[in-house]
């Protein structure tokens, strides 16, 4: 089993560790070792702090111990910040796409960069792109040839139609819909 640190400790962080519980349950593959923040002293009230092994010099000097990273923050910024920065300091290490294994797409056709993540109930139907760090929570739909920009974060149950364009660290609202060959540019935010 590969073993692999979450970045960041808070709800987000929590449903990805579900996400590796999930894939495992289908086939043994992770083993969870801890979460990794990047200010101790900024963990609150919903972080969960039993598993929290430190901070990102933690990772660091542990780093023989770790085989990959997944980033648990459904901030598009921060997502896209800690790969950066991360992938620089850390090179050795890989980012998965990790794909809970409800998820519906057509794996001959579909891209799936590093660091993506696609939660459960996700369907994706054919030719579309996830690009890194890219992330696709709770049942949400995409169409034919969508493009899921480096760092988008596609909150719960947002359908995205055919030929759709999200830029690089787009948010998408809870439910939102986006409706066929719209662009949406780089840094936006479409309304829940």
């Amino acid at each position: 089993m590969k073993r692999i640190v979450i970045l960041g400790a808070g709800g987000f962080a929590r449903e990805v560790r579900w996400l590796l519980d999930e894939i495992n349950a289908a086939a043994l593959e992770w083993r969870f070792t801890g979460y990794v923040v990047t200010d101790l002293s900024r963990l609150g009230e919903h972080d969960d702090r039993e598993s929290v092994r430190g901070d990102v010099s933690w990772l660091e000097s542990h780093v023989s111990e770790v085989d990959a990273l997944a980033v648990g923050i459904g901030n598009p910024a921060v997502r896209l910040e800690l790969g950066a920065a991360l992938k620089k300091r850390l090179p050795g290490l890989s980012w998965p796409a990790l794909v809970h294994p409800t998820v519906r797409i057509d794996r001959g056709s579909c891209t799936l960069g590093e660091g993506v993540l696609l939660c459960a109930g996700a369907i994706a139907t054919v030719n579309v792109q996830f690009e890194a760090f890219s992330m696709v929570n709770l049942s949400c739909t995409i169409g034919h040839e969508a493009v899921i920009g480096e760092g988008a974060v596609l909150n719960p149950t947002v359908n995205i139609s055919g030929g759709v364009v999200l830029g690089r660290g787009v948010l998408v609202g809870t439910g939102a819909q986006i409706l066929q060959y719209v662009k949406v540019g780089d840094g936006a935010t479409v309304g829940a």
